[in-house]
């Protein structure tokens, strides 16, 4: 699976923004889908996962409340729905496809959220 995601940009606190992964491949309803994001120098960390059908998510922490992701198998697309921004949420988002374990795959080039105080 090749994933692109695209959304992001420029936002002040307390605002929002919808991210999304278009993916390629005919495999993509088969795969539990991820968020992950990579704040300017520190490790990528996990955001959030759904499982392939949707009926499942997971979300760390820090973005309980606030972010939400969601799928479209027939678009071959997962959103991540992103509100009350805070500062600490700017990084670059990416998407992946678990591929077993906990292993993930696809990750693409992300998309940098930027949010000023």
């Amino acid at each position: 699976v090749q994933l692109q995601a695209s959304g992001g940009g420029l936002v002040q606190a307390g605002g929002s923004l919808r991210l999304s992964c278009a993916a390629s491949g005919r495999a993509f309803s088969s795969h539990v889908m991820g968020w992950f994001r990579q704040a300017p120098g520190k490790e990528r960390e996990f955001v959030a996962t759904i499982s392939w059908s949707g009926g499942g998510t997971y979300y760390t922490d820090s973005v309980k409340g606030r972010f939400t992701i969601s799928r479209d198998n027939a678009k071959n697309t997962v959103y991540l729905q992103m509100n009350s921004l805070k500062p600490e949420d700017t990084a670059v988002y990416y998407c992946a496809a678990n591929v077993g374990g906990s292993s993930w795959s696809g990750w693409g080039q992300g998309t940098l959220v930027t949010v000023s105080s």
